[in-house]
């Protein structure tokens, strides 16, 4: 900054000066605003649905993840019906669950081959008749 040697050149200075606060000042007010719409929870959840979408490797795991969990609880139901009162059946319940669960995560293709492998045997069974 230059020298200042008269009342005329400390006003100008001055004015810049506020010129630039008030530039800064409305810079950082759309900063905020951008910032508070961005971290809305409405706006969170599209962006993360966004991402989920455009990553198909995502989509897969979550998907893969979500049938081992709705097939773990079926295999369960299915073989222990009815409520148990025995901390035993539901302890080996859990154990099922859990099983069947991460089977099916950790090898989606096996439980995808199982599926095809059923409907092709029922097609020819329907065939044949």
């Amino acid at each position: 900054m230059e020298n200042i040697s008269t009342p005329a050149e400390l006003k100008e200075a001055i004015a810049l000066l506020e010129a630039k606060k008030s530039v800064h000042f409305q810079e950082m007010r759309a900063n905020f605003f951008l910032a508070y719409e961005y971290l809305k929870p409405a706006n969170l959840i599209k962006s993360t649905i966004k991402e989920i979408s455009s990553s198909p490797d995502l989509f897969n795991n979550i998907f893969n993840v979500a049938i081992g969990l709705v097939a773990g609880y079926l295999s369960k139901r299915a073989i222990f019906i009815g409520s148990s009162n025995s901390k035993s059946r539901k302890l080996l319940g859990l154990i099922l669950q859990l099983g069947v669960t991460n089977l099916i995560v950790n090898a989606p293709n096996a439980l995808k081959s199982f599926v095809q492998d059923i409907f092709s045997k029922s097609k020819k069974e329907i065939k044949s008749d």
